[in-house]
Protein backbone atom coordinates (compact mmCIF):
# COMPACT_ATOMS: atom_id res chain seq x y z
CA UNK A 1 0.00 0.00 0.00
CA UNK A 2 1.30 3.44 -0.90
CA UNK A 3 2.58 5.47 2.04
CA UNK A 4 0.50 8.62 1.69
CA UNK A 5 0.20 11.63 3.95
CA UNK A 6 -3.29 13.09 4.38
CA UNK A 7 -1.77 16.55 4.65
CA UNK A 8 -0.84 16.30 1.00
CA UNK A 9 -4.45 15.45 0.16
CA UNK A 10 -5.40 18.66 1.94
CA UNK A 11 -2.66 20.62 0.17
CA UNK A 12 -3.84 19.47 -3.25
CA UNK A 13 -7.50 20.12 -2.44
CA UNK A 14 -6.71 23.68 -1.34
CA UNK A 15 -4.61 24.47 -4.41
CA UNK A 16 -5.88 26.39 -7.43
CA UNK A 17 -8.23 24.32 -9.67
CA UNK A 18 -5.71 24.21 -12.53
CA UNK A 19 -3.05 22.84 -10.17
CA UNK A 20 -4.98 19.88 -8.72
CA UNK A 21 -4.72 17.49 -11.70
CA UNK A 22 -1.04 18.39 -12.12
CA UNK A 23 -0.21 17.68 -8.49
CA UNK A 24 -2.26 14.47 -8.46
CA UNK A 25 -0.48 13.24 -11.58
CA UNK A 26 2.98 14.09 -10.28
CA UNK A 27 2.20 12.35 -7.00
CA UNK A 28 1.04 9.22 -8.81
CA UNK A 29 4.16 9.13 -10.99
CA UNK A 30 6.44 9.39 -7.96
CA UNK A 31 4.70 6.44 -6.31
CA UNK A 32 4.80 4.44 -9.56
CA UNK A 33 8.54 4.99 -9.96
CA UNK A 34 9.39 4.54 -6.28
CA UNK A 35 6.76 2.44 -4.45
CA UNK A 36 8.60 2.75 -1.11
CA UNK A 37 8.61 6.55 -1.16
CA UNK A 38 7.38 8.31 2.00
CA UNK A 39 5.29 11.46 1.85
CA UNK A 40 5.59 14.41 4.19
CA UNK A 41 5.17 18.18 4.38
CA UNK A 42 8.28 20.33 4.79
CA UNK A 43 8.44 24.11 4.61
CA UNK A 44 4.72 24.11 3.85
CA UNK A 45 4.69 21.99 0.69
CA UNK A 46 4.73 18.28 -0.28
CA UNK A 47 7.97 16.32 -0.16
CA UNK A 48 8.76 12.75 -1.09
CA UNK A 49 11.47 11.05 0.96
CA UNK A 50 13.20 7.76 0.24
CA UNK A 51 15.52 5.79 2.50
CA UNK A 52 15.36 8.53 5.11
CA UNK A 53 16.49 11.26 2.70
CA UNK A 54 14.69 13.92 0.71
CA UNK A 55 14.22 12.86 -2.90
CA UNK A 56 11.82 15.29 -4.60
CA UNK A 57 9.08 17.83 -3.91
CA UNK A 58 6.25 19.70 -5.57
CA UNK A 59 4.46 22.98 -4.93
CA UNK A 60 1.62 25.04 -6.33
CA UNK A 61 1.43 28.80 -6.73
CA UNK A 62 -1.25 31.11 -8.03
CA UNK A 63 -0.50 30.51 -11.70
CA UNK A 64 1.89 27.58 -11.91
CA UNK A 65 3.21 24.49 -10.20
CA UNK A 66 6.81 23.50 -9.56
CA UNK A 67 8.59 20.20 -9.10
CA UNK A 68 12.15 19.64 -7.98
CA UNK A 69 14.66 16.93 -7.14
CA UNK A 70 16.77 17.30 -4.01
CA UNK A 71 19.86 15.97 -5.82
CA UNK A 72 19.12 17.42 -9.25
CA UNK A 73 22.66 18.79 -9.47
CA UNK A 74 23.93 15.19 -9.44
CA UNK A 75 21.52 13.86 -12.06
CA UNK A 76 22.48 13.22 -15.69
CA UNK A 77 19.89 15.37 -17.46
CA UNK A 78 21.53 18.66 -18.50
CA UNK A 79 18.34 20.70 -18.16
CA UNK A 80 17.83 19.51 -14.59
CA UNK A 81 21.43 20.34 -13.76
CA UNK A 82 21.13 23.82 -15.27
CA UNK A 83 17.90 24.53 -13.42
CA UNK A 84 19.40 23.20 -10.21
CA UNK A 85 22.21 25.72 -10.55
CA UNK A 86 19.81 28.67 -10.79
CA UNK A 87 17.26 27.43 -8.20
CA UNK A 88 14.14 29.55 -8.66
CA UNK A 89 10.47 29.19 -7.78
CA UNK A 90 9.99 27.57 -11.19
CA UNK A 91 11.56 24.33 -9.93
CA UNK A 92 13.64 21.95 -11.99
CA UNK A 93 11.03 21.38 -14.70
CA UNK A 94 10.23 25.03 -15.35
CA UNK A 95 6.78 26.57 -14.85
CA UNK A 96 4.04 23.94 -15.00
CA UNK A 97 0.70 25.55 -15.82
CA UNK A 98 -1.00 22.49 -17.29
CA UNK A 99 -0.36 18.74 -17.59
CA UNK A 100 0.93 19.44 -21.12
CA UNK A 101 3.93 21.24 -19.62
CA UNK A 102 5.13 18.05 -17.96
CA UNK A 103 7.67 15.68 -19.53
CA UNK A 104 6.17 12.40 -20.70
CA UNK A 105 5.29 9.85 -18.03
CA UNK A 106 8.16 7.69 -19.23
CA UNK A 107 10.66 10.52 -18.80
CA UNK A 108 9.30 11.56 -15.39
CA UNK A 109 9.43 8.00 -14.11
CA UNK A 110 13.02 7.72 -15.33
CA UNK A 111 13.88 10.95 -13.47
CA UNK A 112 12.37 9.68 -10.23
CA UNK A 113 14.10 6.31 -10.56
CA UNK A 114 17.42 8.06 -11.07
CA UNK A 115 16.81 10.22 -8.00
CA UNK A 116 15.89 7.13 -5.99
CA UNK A 117 19.06 5.38 -7.12
CA UNK A 118 21.16 8.25 -5.79
CA UNK A 119 19.52 7.71 -2.39
CA UNK A 120 20.00 3.93 -2.70
CA UNK A 121 23.70 4.47 -3.27
CA UNK A 122 23.99 6.94 -0.42
CA UNK A 123 25.40 9.67 -2.65
CA UNK A 124 25.40 13.01 -0.84
CA UNK A 125 25.38 16.60 -2.04
CA UNK A 126 28.67 18.23 -1.19
CA UNK A 127 28.31 20.77 1.59
CA UNK A 128 29.72 24.21 1.01
CA UNK A 129 31.78 25.62 3.84
CA UNK A 130 30.38 28.70 5.54
CA UNK A 131 33.30 30.82 4.33
CA UNK A 132 32.72 29.76 0.70
CA UNK A 133 28.97 30.25 1.05
CA UNK A 134 29.49 33.85 2.05
CA UNK A 135 31.49 34.51 -1.09
CA UNK A 136 28.92 32.77 -3.30
CA UNK A 137 25.57 34.01 -2.02
CA UNK A 138 22.99 32.84 -4.55
CA UNK A 139 20.82 35.74 -5.65
CA UNK A 140 17.85 34.56 -7.80
CA UNK A 141 17.81 35.80 -11.39
CA UNK A 142 14.38 37.41 -10.94
CA UNK A 143 15.71 39.51 -8.04
CA UNK A 144 18.85 40.49 -9.97
CA UNK A 145 16.70 41.58 -12.94
CA UNK A 146 14.52 43.75 -10.70
CA UNK A 147 17.57 45.40 -9.14
CA UNK A 148 19.11 46.13 -12.54
CA UNK A 149 16.05 48.17 -13.49
CA UNK A 150 16.98 50.65 -10.77
CA UNK A 151 20.58 51.85 -11.02
CA UNK A 152 20.71 53.18 -7.45
CA UNK A 153 19.31 49.96 -6.03
CA UNK A 154 21.72 47.82 -8.06
CA UNK A 155 24.74 49.88 -6.96
CA UNK A 156 23.68 49.96 -3.31
CA UNK A 157 22.98 46.23 -3.20
CA UNK A 158 26.38 45.51 -4.76
CA UNK A 159 28.05 47.43 -1.95
CA UNK A 160 25.97 45.92 0.84
CA UNK A 161 27.63 43.54 3.28
CA UNK A 162 27.07 39.83 2.84
CA UNK A 163 24.71 39.85 5.82
CA UNK A 164 22.55 42.69 4.45
CA UNK A 165 22.35 41.03 1.04
CA UNK A 166 21.42 37.70 2.60
CA UNK A 167 18.58 39.24 4.63
CA UNK A 168 16.94 40.63 1.48
CA UNK A 169 17.46 37.42 -0.50
CA UNK A 170 15.92 35.30 2.25
CA UNK A 171 12.96 37.64 2.62
CA UNK A 172 12.22 37.53 -1.10
CA UNK A 173 12.77 33.80 -1.63
CA UNK A 174 10.74 32.77 1.41
CA UNK A 175 7.55 34.27 -0.05
CA UNK A 176 4.91 31.55 -0.33
CA UNK A 177 3.08 32.98 -3.36
CA UNK A 178 4.11 34.82 -6.52
CA UNK A 179 2.05 37.86 -5.47
CA UNK A 180 3.82 38.08 -2.13
CA UNK A 181 7.18 37.63 -3.81
CA UNK A 182 6.47 40.44 -6.30
CA UNK A 183 5.37 42.78 -3.50
CA UNK A 184 8.51 42.03 -1.54
CA UNK A 185 10.73 42.56 -4.57
CA UNK A 186 9.13 45.95 -5.26
CA UNK A 187 9.56 47.00 -1.63
CA UNK A 188 13.12 45.68 -1.53
CA UNK A 189 14.16 47.61 -4.65
CA UNK A 190 12.63 50.81 -3.26
CA UNK A 191 14.29 50.44 0.15
CA UNK A 192 17.66 49.44 -1.27
CA UNK A 193 17.63 52.42 -3.65
CA UNK A 194 17.23 54.58 -0.51
CA UNK A 195 20.16 52.84 1.14
CA UNK A 196 18.01 50.99 3.64
CA UNK A 197 18.80 47.54 5.03
CA UNK A 198 16.07 44.92 5.24
CA UNK A 199 15.01 45.71 8.83
CA UNK A 200 15.54 49.45 8.65
CA UNK A 201 12.22 50.09 10.41
CA UNK A 202 13.56 48.53 13.60
CA UNK A 203 16.86 50.36 13.76
CA UNK A 204 17.29 52.82 16.62
CA UNK A 205 17.17 56.41 15.48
Amino acid sequence: MANKDKRIDTYIASSQPFARPILKHLRALVHTACPKVEETIKWGFPHFDYRGEMMCSMASFQRHCAFGFWKASLMKNKKLMANAASESAMGHLGKISSPDDLPSDKVMIAYVKEAAKLNDEGIKIKKVSSSSAKKELLVPDYFVSALKKNNEAAATFENFSYYNKKEYVQWVTEAKTEETRERRIAAAVEWISEGKVRNWKYLKK
